[in-house]
């Protein structure tokens, strides 16, 4: 009876497909791009191919591995950089600027035992740090006025957001290896009106205030440079007083004769040849 229970063909084509069932859940392969951990009666119990820094492709913890069937499960861990999208949160600015802020974080799973614990797979991750993405944004952009997202200090803000935004991520097992800021905008309609009227005066009063300074500054310029011009007539006087008549008769002379004024019509002026002022004209006295 057993030897035709071994010719049966339905009979060899039912074993070979439960001894392949029981291959498939025994044997499994992690490959180069993922982790496993292994759940034995939905309790950790190992980790396999976990992700080590500076590590080679090639040269990992992955490949085959045997598993009781029925016992362990295996939670598949993505060991690629993967990404938190935050599109269009509304941020305010220490200027009382709502801006609509288009960030993202990206990450990698360095602890996939931790991750497994604590949030369970890949997706309750992301689900979790966009809330404490989030909060690290409207942290560290609330201190600080909008004109810094356009300055140099951008990247500084970027870095406080990654530390901050790290720490909170710890507890998940996770690497925040960069945040950024894809876009920055003004919210359409009224508020974006009052954003403009609010910078307009912003620019306007530092305009005024920059023209009362070069006022103030040319005033002192002025002031200065006629000290400095009646010491160098008081001492031109003072050295030789004869010069220094003759010099200033001759500046009167050109004021009064040669000047000449648009729009206003000529002038004649009647002098008699013994008038003091043009003494000079007489020669030395």
């Amino acid at each position: 009876m057993t030897r035709d229970w071994f010719r049966n063909p339905i009979a060899l084509a039912v074993a070979a497909i439960l001894i392949l069932v029981l291959l498939l859940s025994t044997i499994a392969i992690v490959p180069e791009t993922r982790q496993a951990v292994v759940l034995r009666l939905e309790k950790p119990y190992r980790t396999i191919n976990a992700y080590r820094p500076g590590e080679e492709f090639g040269r990992t913890g992955a490949g085959p591995f045997i598993r009781i069937p029925f016992l362990d499960r295996v939670v598949w861990v993505d060991k690629r950089v993967l990404d938190v999208d935050l599109p269009n949160e509304p941020v305010l600015s220490t200027d009382q600027l709502r801006l609509e802020i288009d960030a993202y974080a990206r990450f990698r799973v360095t602890d996939p035992l931790r991750m497994v614990v604590t949030a369970g797979s890949e997706d309750s991750v992301i689900e979790r740090l966009r809330p404490l993405l989030r909060s690290s944004l409207r942290n560290e952009l609330g201190k600080r006025e909008s004109k810094i997202l356009l300055s140099p200090e951008r990247g500084q803000v970027m870095d406080s957001i990654q530390s901050s935004l790290q720490t909170l991520a710890t507890r998940y097992g996770v690497q925040i290896v960069d945040v950024r800021i894809k876009q920055t905008e003004l919210p359409s309609g009224t508020p974006l009106q009052g954003a403009l009227d609010r910078m307009s005066s912003a620019r306007l009063q530092e305009a005024a205030t920059i023209k009362a300074q070069g006022l103030k500054e040319a005033q002192i310029i002025r002031a200065t440079a006629s000290a400095q011009a009646a010491q160098t007539y008081a001492q031109a006087f003072n050295k030789d007083p004869q010069f220094y008549d003759f010099y200033r008769a001759m500046q009167s002379y050109r004021t009064t004769f040669l000047a000449q004024v648009d729009g206003k019509g000529e002038t004649s002026v009647i002098l008699s040849p013994q008038n003091s002022y043009l003494r000079e004209f007489m020669g030395q006295r």
